[in-house]
Formats: C-alpha cells, structure tokens, sequence
C-alpha cells in the first residue's frame, strides 16, 4: 500500500511564547500605534528595528506594513519615478513586478538560470539594451547567484541594486547577510516567511539620503526622532519637505510577536536546513528527476525546495503533481499556462510589457515548488522524499511503455 503524508503545507509553528506574552503586554496598555509610546518609552517597532539592523550589520532599519511595501518604498527612496525601466528577475512572485508597477515604472525581465538564479550574462545585455539603472533583484526561493559578479557588472553598468530578501533572511553570500550588497535590502513578515507576524516587512540600508526618505515615506511625520535606527535629524532636513507621506507604518503588535522571533533565527536557519537536506538525499539520483545544486559560496534558508523535471510534458507534469497530491504532497508547478494561488510567472503579468524570455521558459515548463514548514518532522521529511520519488519513478515508467 502506498505511504500517505497527512501534515499540512501551510501550517506554521506557534509563536513564542515571549513573543505572546509581548504581545498581550501590548494589548493590555493599548498604545498598538508605534508613534503612541508613554514617557520614557522606547516603544516594540523601535527596539524591533535596533535588533534588525544589529542582526544584518546594517546602520538604519525601518520596519513596515508588508514586504511588497518595502520595494516599492524602497524604489520610491531611491528616485524611481513613472516611465522608468527597473530591471527584474523573470522568475519571481508577482510582489515584485508588483512593487514596480505600484510607482509606475515599467519591469524589465532578466531570464532565469536552471540554478533558478538571475542570468548574469542577460543581465549585462539587458542594463546595455534598457537603459535602466535600477535593478530590484529578487533572491527568488532562496537561491543566491553569484553577488560579487553581479554587484560588478552593476557598477560597470551604473545601476543600483535594491535586494528582495524575501526568502533570503538569514541567508549569506561570502558570510555578508543577504540584502547588504544593494543600496537597500527589503524583507518579508509574512506567515510562510523566516519570521511570522502575519503581514510586515523591513527596510535596511547604509544610505543616509536615502533611508530618511523611507522614514518620511512610510508615514512617520515629523516624529522620526522616535526611531532609534534611523540617520541623524540633519538628514531629514534635506527631504522631509518633498517627500509624500504613503503610510506603511508597522505598528508595536507585530513589532512584539516579531522580537523574540528575531533572537530564534538563526537556530531556525539550521532546523530548515536538515530537513532540506534529508529530502534532498531522498531526491538526488531519481531517473528523470533534477535536483536543483547551490553554490556552497552562499548560505541558504531551506524553508522551500524546487525540483527539475526537465524532460517531462505539460500533461505528465499535471498527472505527476496530482498523484503526489493525492498521497498529501503539495506541489506547484510554476509551468502552468495560468496563476494559481500564489504561483504565477512573468507573462501572467499582463500590465507589464509582453516580453521574450525563452531560456526561463523552458526553466518554468519543468520546475516544481514545495514548502516545508518547520512543523515537519525530519522524518517527515524523509516520508515526502520517498513519496516524490515513486511518483518520479512510476511517471518514467509510463513514459517507457508509451515511449
């Protein structure tokens, strides 16, 4: 008979118990808003930011509504304005596209690598060809492309870099914490993100400049002296009078839920990633099945895990993801002809130029996508390899009858 998995894809692990006592702390007194602090008080999002900016290494931290409201902050603090052309992975989630669209800029795709990392060599093409001099790169699943060539041909190129770091928290490249390479690195809260406050996000930054007009931006009025990760007041001087107040404040609830979360990460980096591993030895060496290699240069968060297979139909693929499916194994499949749930790709964007990018076709046709969750056991972990692989194996069985 075969094994059934019976967890669940989505399900997260509690918070902390700090983390809820913080919380209930907050709602006792009341003051959830972060600029509404008594006398004397530092205030949860403050400390929050102070911890993540210590944690990256970074000078200013700003702590915000949504990872997605990060970029577009960020894009917004940097000078992009509508009409500009902001370079993109073509393999991404539509928040990214999304936040370029948001301030009226028009993405330009890079094609994808099968280590599913930005094309490097299309990315010099497209900076030569586009005229852009942003690019808003996207550390899409996790996986880190090689920072140090890509920060040059940024440089060569005169563009700047922002980061999405939405899967990269916690991650590294050369042992510099992903979202320092850019002039700014953004980060997710969200619920299946490295730290869970539902909704949230982060901005950091060295730039004075540019870091005080997120501050403005993000909806601190005139109270930026409250931040205790922020540039000096001179810095605001020279933008607070031409910056738009677009509000995305995070707010002392989930600056509570998030601070003892932020103490746990690095422990959970290492949890995340022995269960990764013991699904990828399950994988590794299944006929017809392409394991996905990572530059041991970086250091990733395994919270998901992608698989090729490269050789397979559009048809086979929906038979393969079913069948795993149907013994509890939940599979996207980001070749699907249409978005599902959160799985889309670059021509689903349709308020984006319609552009040609063939080598990431080809990518996507094959890639599959799985969360794992740190409620998962390692042996659960080893239960979902041995399930994936005798689909694998039936699915080149069929295709060895029909072939």
């Amino acid at each position: 008979m075969d094994e059934v998995f019976t967890g669940s894809f989505t399900q997260q692990e509690p918070i902390p118990e700090d983390g809820i006592e913080a919380a209930i702390a907050v709602m006792r007194h009341g003051r959830l808003h972060r600029y509404n602090v008594a006398e004397g008080e530092v205030g949860e999002v403050a400390l929050l930011e102070q911890e993540f900016a210590a944690l990256t290494g970074a000078k200013y931290a700003l702590a915000v509504a949504s990872g997605g409201y990060a970029m577009g902050c960020a894009l917004r603090a940097v000078g992009v304005k509508a009409g500009d052309k902001v370079l993109s992975n073509g393999f991404t989630l539509a928040p990214v596209p999304g936040a370029i669209a948001s301030v009226g800029a028009e993405p330009v795709f890079v094609e994808v690598t099968e280590q599913l990392t930005i094309d490097l060599d299309d990315l010099r093409a497209k900076i030569d060809s586009s005229g852009a001099r942003i690019l808003l790169l996207s550390h899409m699943r996790g996986h880190l492309c090689d920072m140090d060539r890509l920060m040059q041909i940024c440089a060569d190129g005169h563009v700047q870099v922002i980061e999405d770091c939405a899967h990269t928290m916690g991650a590294s490249w050369r042992g510099i914490p992903s979202g320092r390479h850019g002039i700014i690195g953004c980060y997710s809260c969200q619920t299946y993100k490295h730290v869970n406050s539902g909704e949230g996000g982060f901005l950091v930054s060295d730039d004075d400049h540019v870091m005080a007009r997120a501050i403005i931006q993000s909806g601190s009025y005139m109270l930026y002296p409250r931040h205790l990760a922020a540039p000096p007041p001179e810095a605001f001087e020279q933008v607070k009078w031409d910056t738009p107040n677009i509000s995305g404040r995070m707010d002392n609830l989930r600056a509570a839920i998030l601070r003892p979360q932020l103490r746990q990460l690095d422990a959970q980096v290492d949890a995340w990633n022995a269960r990764y591993a013991v699904v990828e030895e399950g994988l590794r060496n299944t006929p017809g099945l392409r394991i996905i290699d990572r530059d041991p240069a970086g250091r990733f968060v395994g919270s998901s895990f992608q698989f090729l297979l490269p050789h397979a139909s559009a048809d086979e693929i929906n038979d393969f993801a079913a069948a795993c499916a149907a013994r509890g194994v939940e599979l996207k499949w980001f070749g699907a002809p249409d978005p599902i749930g959160f799985t889309s790709r670059y021509d689903s964007w349709r308020y984006a130029r319609a552009q040609n990018l063939p080598r990431t076709d080809r990518v996507l046709a094959g890639l599959l996508d799985m969360r794992l969750p740190l409620t998962f056991s390692v042996e659960e972990c080893r239960l979902i390899a041995r399930i994936i692989q005798s689909e694998a194996l039936r699915l080149g069985q069929r295709v060895a009858r029909t072939g």
